[in-house]
């Protein structure tokens, strides 16, 4: 349907960008070797990692679920129903990343405890925006086209907008020695890897 189609497409690129999100308790990062006992934070960056992996996985299904649904054959009805189900599967993510990075508790290193608190608040912030795109997903009317084109774009604007914004804390709590640790942790590079997949598909 020619008017959701582009819409829904501006949506699915949106959505790709805020995959970009997870890739900062990834381990893409760089930094210098670390001088901090690795025993204990790589014991934290494993935990971290094992937590993040399955995640990171969900939310890049749930951005190819929405670039599948890019079609001009999709009914706005098939649209709502798939978007609607990505984005409660991006919510439930990022909780459940807060969760792991709340349960590792915190790095040891200079202001571990603060950036540990601050990134599971952004996580927690994530989480809860993503429910509210679902929410706005399922109440567009999908009986009138324009108007549910219309809904399209104003999703697709607070999602790229998200996309765009917030994820200071969690590359604060990656940075340094805690993201050289995470770079050693098989689990991180398979997150980074579903992570990144959503923006070079479709």
């Amino acid at each position: 349907m020619e008017g959701t189609d582009p819409v829904n497409k501006k949506l699915a690129a949106a959505l790709s960008g805020g995959a970009v999100l997870v890739l900062a308790l990834s381990g893409c990062t760089s930094g210098s070797k670390s001088s901090v006992s690795e025993d204990k934070l790589g014991t934290w960056a494993k935990q971290v990692c094992d937590a993040v992996q399955p995640q990171a996985k969900k939310i890049a299904d749930a951005s190819t679920a929405i670039q599948k649904q890019t079609s001009d054959n999709s009914t706005p009805e098939q649209v709502q129903k798939t978007d609607s189900q990505a984005f409660q599967d991006m919510s439930d993510a990022y909780k459940a990343i807060g969760a792991g990075v709340e349960r590792a508790g915190a790095p040891e290193v200079d202001s571990g405890a603060a950036k540990q608190k601050n990134a599971v608040q952004e996580l927690n912030s994530i989480s809860t925006a993503y429910a509210g795109l679902q929410k706005q997903m399922d109440g567009l009317n999908t009986k009138d086209q324009a108007k549910f084109a219309d809904g399209l774009k104003g999703i697709a604007t607070q999602l790229d907008k998200l996309s765009k914004s917030g994820n200071d804390a969690l590359k604060q709590l990656e940075a340094g020695e805690v993201g050289v640790a995470m770079t050693k942790q098989a689990s991180c590079k398979s997150a980074s890897t579903s992570a990144s997949a959503p923006a070079t598909t479709g």
